[in-house]
């Protein structure tokens, strides 16, 4: 076991998560098993109950751990899975070293917090302005520390000059090799390829004495083909994104991520309009009349509405009347979360003439609760109370989009974060006036996904389909959303129902190549599988393997398709 240390100032979005993601990315590509760790200083147990206004979303992992944003990166980056054993905190140690301590673990030894000491590889990523005073200064702090950096990764707008470099080297006793650029590209994908142009990998190698040991070279040429095809979208999809958190684009970090997946699988340079849901409503017509045409505006010249998920009253009627405009002018619509129970709500309302129809968590008086607390939940205790991880979802009928997106598996695993859930006792009533729950868990009382089949693209779900979204890989529901909004949706549909669709290595989608009903098609196979349809297994039947490509073999775990 090797480890690479990480760190940087105190300043957020600097790319601290994305450069050891990208480090991994490079290190995998050589051929070695990565995995990723983020320690952070705060007292929190875990993320779960931080304000995304401070530090973004909430990311949840299988496991149901609640964890920092980070851990997302990771996860998309490495295409792998991790646990919450992976996101340690302070508060987390402290409360183990207290529990031990009142156990009686420690036997009456005084209990005393201890210096720590690192070694092994040391990465310091800092900010650089071809200034390298600022740098002096952090590394000489290090140095206090009693910590040595062995690799200078510099942020920059653009790529420093040699003399910089040189200047860096002699003051902070780094090989000039060693510090490697990170100054702004075109998409974040980019990343990995400049860290690969500059020999980051074997800088860092030959740190860990592993450069005699790995002679493979990196392999990126999948990475490389989806960075460079990001660059050559044009023709715009463009998103409404109603919500609550709006003022922080991290708030909604993996929804975007998610959609930007889709997007490049579709061909389409992704715009996201920014619509807080509070402009949507009539108070805001009143009191900021410019405000609330603006917003509208925004509605109207999307070609799609997405309502994420979300907690607390603020901008719920705004919510409502984005699902209610998407459903009564056709424009496909995808609530998560919040925003299925959004959608329903705005059904019984609107359809079903249940005025006060609401969910308990705003109106717990309400006579037609259509939206209802879990009675397994805690109403004394926010932390890790909630209906967390990942949860299995059965599809009910076979001839819906959902199910059809997915590949028409029985089943599909994907990951939670809520406390409310559909009234089962009005299923029935929802369901006579058109409304169709298509996904349920295994009692078959809980709703996980409806749709609105007379409507080309109305989905809502329970669970979180955007935590395993990976690139190359998009969700299944994201893409059918994005397609949609595009007029792809039917392209990306069609084949029998025993078909199950393959999204290309480089995500590009051409022509869908169709046999028998039970063989696989594959969209927009790339040059390396020199035009044939590559095999495909269905949920369950074979496992991916840990590392390394699979040689043009696709897997369909309920998550899109693996290549």
């Amino acid at each position: 076991m090797k480890y690479v240390l990480v760190t940087g100032g105190v300043v957020s979005g600097l790319g601290k998560g994305v450069t050891a993601s990208s480090i991994g990315v490079l290190l995998k590509a050589c051929g070695l098993r990565v995995t990723s760790i983020k320690i952070d200083p705060y007292l929190n147990t875990d993320a779960g109950t931080m304000s995304p206004f401070e530090h973004g979303e909430v990311f949840v992992l299988d496991d149901g751990g609640e964890v920092d944003l980070d851990l997302g990166n990771y996860e998309r980056f490495l295409d792998i899975k991790l646990t919450r054993d992976n996101n340690i905190t302070t508060g987390k140690i402290y409360q183990s070293v207290i529990n031990k301590e009142r156990r009686g673990d420690y036997l009456g030894r005084t209990v005393q917090v201890p210096v720590n000491t690192i070694s092994l590889a040391f990465l310091h990523g800092l900010t650089s302005f071809d200034k390298t005073k600022p740098t002096q200064h952090s590394v000489r702090g290090l140095r206090g520390l009693g910590l040595t950096p062995h690799i200078l990764a510099c942020r920059s707008v653009t790529a420093l000059d040699e003399n910089v470099k040189e200047k860096l080297s002699q003051f902070c006793h780094v090989p000039a090799a060693n510090i490697i650029t990170l100054h702004d590209v075109s998409n974040i994908w980019h990343i990995p390829l400049l860290l690969r142009d500059q020999k980051a990998h074997e800088a860092i190698l030959r740190v860990l004495n592993l450069l005699c040991k790995v002679t493979r070279e990196p392999i990126l040429e999948e990475w490389t083909s989806r960075a460079e095809l990001c660059d050559r979208l044009h023709d715009p999809v463009r998103i409404a994104m109603v919500g609550k958190y709006t003022g922080l684009s991290d708030s909604y970090l993996s929804v975007l991520k998610a959609l930007l997946h889709a997007s490049t699988v579709c061909h389409r340079k992704l715009i996201v309009e920014w619509v807080p849901a509070t402009d949507l409503e009539d108070t805001t017509a009143k009191e900021a009349p410019d405000v609330y045409k603006a917003a509208w505006r925004l509605l109207r010249g999307a070609d799609g509405v997405l309502v994420p998920g979300g907690f607390g009253d603020r901008g719920v009627q705004g919510k409502i009347l984005a699902a209610k405009y998407a459903r009564e002018n056709n424009k496909p619509f995808f609530g998560i979360c919040l925003g299925m129970q959004i959608a329903v709500i705005e059904y019984s309302r609107s359809v079903l003439g249940l005025q006060d129809a609401n969910s308990t968590e705003f109106d717990p008086d309400t006579k037609n609760p259509c939206v209802i607390f879990m009675p397994e939940g805690s109403k004394t205790h926010m932390g890790g109370t909630m209906r967390l991880g990942s949860r299995r979802t059965y599809f009910q009928v076979t001839d819906c989009k959902s199910a059809k997106l997915y590949g028409n598996v029985k089943y599909v695993d994907e990951r939670h974060r809520h406390r409310y859930e559909v009234n089962p006792d009005m299923i029935l009533e929802l369901e006579d006036a058109g409304l169709s729950f298509v996904g349920k868990d295994e009692t078959g009382r809980r709703m996980e996904i409806l749709e609105l089949p007379t409507h080309p693209y109305f989905v809502g779900v329970q669970f979180h389909p955007e935590f395993k979204s990976r690139p190359g890989k998009p969700s299944a529901l994201f893409l059918g959303f994005v397609a949609a909004a595009c007029s792809q949706l039917e392209t990306v549909m069609q084949t029998s129902s025993h078909v199950n669709k393959a999204a290309a290595v480089c995500g590009q989608l051409e022509t869908v190549m169709q046999t028998s009903s039970h063989v696989n098609k594959a969209a927009a196979i790339n040059s390396s599988s020199n035009g044939k349809i590559p095999k495909a297994y269905r949920s369950g039947n074979k496992s991916k393997p840990a590392n390394g490509p699979l040689n043009g073999t696709l897997y369909s775990n309920g998550n899109g398709v693996h290549a």
